[in-house]
């Protein structure tokens, strides 16, 4: 019996040590002064470029803030109390600025304790209307530009679950209100009346591991009370119910505001996909309600075929023509969905136009999938096509009236230094964002990132549509980062853009090409001015099969390779694939820009000794007929051992101290490089999917199902693997994941698997976080678990280290 005490109390110590009951915990003060720095105001401004509202943002919500109730069904969550989305970013407080004086004033008449919705100016940029959150629904406010004063517009609360609200004009708003307080909501059964059944009579229906979904005859309950509204049209304050309640998924008005294009969801509701794939009508109605015309009813995405580039045989897009006053626009398969199916043309573009009792007219044919028609006038339109699975995509000049198509640029999707950048619109008579043309129809005004070889200098251009030149009119220039934001004027070349460097934070100017001349707008202060003592390179490399790579390289302050040796690095990467090793080793991002560091940021670890390799590019290839997965494995340990040469050849890395991170694709990457290698000495791996029999009908930018390509996904799976993994590695999970794939269980099993076969493992689950963590105590917590993790396994002595 002497001897049988002493082991039961090993075995409860053992078994109390790995599984842990922590509080939380705070990292050091560097750390969290850098993550709980406030964040900076939102700017928008008015197409005219008169006045700037500035949106002050909420801060982290705590946990608490998490823990609300929240209802998680149809790819949605819903707060049932509010009819609104819950785990919001809001706005807390709002001014006015006159660009033109300078004068900046108060936003006056704002709800105590305001949580605003993303603000809408109305069509003639008088008006700003946004929605409010309060404990018991969502009312909406109008602010008058003039008078800086914000006024409450609404007397039934606004049901925000499925679609937003809409300007008809300055005095005029449609929206979808609640048709039963929340307290009506359906009560939970103690017992069901009978078990859940799915079942499928011979047709395929793979999909995609969506969250979320509904589950039960009581979530269809849920859906329908939560999703029902009554269409609405508020008129100066004076609410006028239209039709009867529906769930609508979406309304659209007319250009010529007589018409509304309706997207309303019907039952049986699937337990497969989420809400966006349910049944559905889409009819035209006028303001009063009537139906004018039943366009088509949808039988729901269930059955869509799975691959790129297939879709279903079904009309879809439907959308009204910009440049016209009631036309109605839609696209139809002409391949009967499959792209496998040879054919010149796959897609067809149709229109109907008012009063919609004709024949509806073909547009223009497309030799790709059709992506969309940036609209001009009667005689000019730009169309958009593409290939996912070839990454390719062709911008064409079409002609309405004649039906011409001209081909104007055709690149890889991928190919960032020949991308012309976006063409700048204007509003037409209807108000509507239509593409401007310049010198009498001759030229477009383009803005882009500007990618080269020495990273992005944003630009401003004209494209001639005779000779498909580009004109560089403006283009940032060194030591700033500095992109176009909002034209003013095309013709007067009268732009807003923002501009940082590596000491200066983003701010908004104005910029006069005519006269040359830049004034600032806004004088934004440093909000983390530690980050400004820390040194940013941008660094270039090659991989074994001479692919280009870069990282973003980070040391900490005052270091000197020379006089301080090698640190211990930590990397963070994302995989991407490729369809071209020449699209793959193009340089990506600026060494200009302003370190500002997000909540998922890997870049406090340089305050703690550590040198930093950020966005460092591991790219996957696949050219010609290969898949870029069919090699994943060994490309991802080409990619790391070219990193992880390059800083030590720089005399800043320890090759024997080197830890390597991600966020879920990233996560999946850092798990299959400790199942593979032993590049790495420890590993951080946030909310991944490990296990790919678990995304069976496909993952990421992998279009083959496990049955096509069993080996592929076993291979990919490092969970297959997990008895390989011998280095350490921390494992961190948002308890409520809601991305496709990327269960918590994901993480679960491969922790019980490592554990296992006796590895170093910790896994973390974050109380109430989704994909992307946003609780204050959960963010704290997190970077203390990533710095004490590095610490003991990067750190010859364990300890934490000050800066060199």
């Amino acid at each position: 019996m002497r001897q049988l005490v002493p082991i039961l109390f090993l075995f409860i110590t053992v078994h109390l040590h790995a599984q842990d009951a922590v509080t939380y915990q705070t990292p050091p003060k560097a750390m969290a002064d850098i993550l709980l720095a406030p964040p900076t105001p939102v700017v928008s401004i008015d197409d005219h470029g008169k006045f700037m509202l500035l949106s002050e943002r909420s801060s982290y919500p705590t946990v608490e803030d998490l823990a609300q109730p929240e209802l998680r069904i149809a790819g949605m969550r819903i707060n049932p109390n509010t009819y609104g989305a819950s785990r919001s970013v809001y706005s807390v407080n709002f001014r006015i600025k006159n660009l033109a004086t300078g004068a900046e004033a108060q936003v006056k008449g704002l709800p105590a304790n305001l949580e605003a919705g993303i603000p809408q100016w109305s069509p003639s940029r008088t008006k700003i209307a946004f929605s409010n959150t309060t404990a018991n629904g969502i009312d909406l406010y109008v602010i008058d530009v003039a008078s800086q004063q914000a006024k409450k517009l609404n007397k039934t609360f606004l049901n925000n679950v499925l679609d937003n609200f809409h300007w008809e004009d300055d005095n005029t708003i449609w929206y979808t209100a609640t048709t039963k307080p929340s307290s009506a909501m359906p009560a939970r059964p103690l017992a069901p009346k009978g078990p859940v059944v799915q079942q499928n009579l011979g047709k395929t229906a793979a999909s995609a591991t969506y969250q979320d979904l509904i589950k039960s005859p009581y979530d269809e309950q849920l859906f329908e009370f939560y999703g029902t509204g009554q269409l609405i049209r508020n008129v100066g304050g004076t609410e006028t119910q239209i039709g009867k309640p529906a769930i609508y998924n979406s309304i659209t008005l007319s250009p010529d505001k007589k018409y509304l294009l309706v997207n309303r969801i019907e039952k049986p509701f699937s337990y497969l996909v989420p809400s966006s794939g349910f049944p559905s009508t889409t009819l035209i109605l006028d303001k009063s309600g009537k139906e004018i015309k039943a366009l088509y009813k949808s039988p729901g995405r269930e059955t869509a075929p799975r691959g790129f580039d297939n879709v279903q045989n079904t009309p879809s897009r439907y959308e009204w023509r910009d440049d016209e006053s009631a036309t109605i626009c839609w696209t139809m398969p002409l391949d009967s969905g499959l792209y496998k199916n040879t054919m010149e043309f796959h897609d067809a573009v149709y229109a109907l136009s008012a009063p919609f009792s004709g024949t509806p007219k073909e547009l223009v044919k497309t030799n790709y999938r059709f992506r969309n028609i940036q609209w001009g006038n009667s005689t000019f339109a730009l169309v958009t096509e593409g290939l996912q699975r070839e990454q390719k995509v062709r911008i064409s000049r079409f002609n309405p009236q004649t039906g011409e198509l001209q081909k104007l640029i055709e690149r890889s999707t991928n190919d960032a230094y020949n991308n012309p950048g976006t063409p700048n619109t204007v509003k037409n008579v209807y108000g509507r964002d239509v593409v401007q043309l310049l010198n009498n129809g001759t030229q477009l005004l383009m803005s882009g990132p500007g990618a080269s070889e020495k990273g992005e200098y944003p630009f401003l251009a004209t494209f001639d549509l005779a000779t498909l030149k580009t004109n560089i009119i403006w283009r940032s220039a060194d030591p700033y980062y500095e992109s176009v934001v909002n034209v003013v004027d095309g013709e007067k070349k009268i732009f807003v853009t923002s501009r940082q460097s590596q000491t200066e934070p983003p701010n908004y100017y104005i910029r006069d090409l005519s006269n040359n001349t830049s004034k600032a707008i806004t004088n934004f202060k440093d909000p983390q001015p530690a980050l400004r003592k820390v040194k940013k390179e941008k660094i270039f490399y090659k991989r074994k099969d001479g692919v280009d790579l870069t990282a973003t390289l980070y040391t900490p302050e005052g270091y000197d390779a020379k006089r301080d040796g090698p640190l211990p690095v930590f990397m963070w990467a994302y995989p991407r694939e490729f369809k071209s090793a020449a699209d793959a080793g193009q340089v990506r991002g600026s060494q200009n820009t302003f370190t500002r560091l997000g909540s998922g940021s890997c870049v406090f670890l340089v305050t703690q000794g550590y040198a930093v390799m950020d966005e460092t590019e591991f790219p996957i290839v696949g050219e010609g007929t290969k898949y870029p997965n069919d090699n994943f494995v060994e490309q991802l340990e080409w990619n790391a051992a070219a990193a992880i040469d390059k800083v030590v050849a720089m005399g800043v890395g320890d090759r024997n101290r080197v830890g390597i991170g991600g966020h879920s694709y990233g996560a999946f990457m850092t798990a299959n490089l400790l199942a593979h290698t032993r590049l790495f000495k420890a590993g951080i791996a946030r909310s991944g999917a490990y296990n790919r029999t678990l995304t069976p009908f496909g993952f990421q930018n992998e279009e083959r199902t496990f049955w096509q390509a069993p080996e592929v996904y076993t291979r990919m799976s490092p969970f297959a693997y997990a008895n390989n993994i011998k280095d350490a590695i921390l494992l961190i999970h948002g308890e409520a994941d809601n991305n496709p794939g990327t269960f918590p269980i994901q993480s679960e099993r491969l922790y019980n698997a490592i554990k296992g076969h006796g590895g170093t493992v910790r896994y973390v689950v974050l109380p109430y976080e989704s994909h992307g963590y946003t609780g204050k105590e959960n963010l704290l917590h997190m970077l203390w678990e990533m710095n004490e993790w590095l610490t003991k396994y990067l750190k010859p002595t364990g300890k934490q280290s000050t800066n060199p």
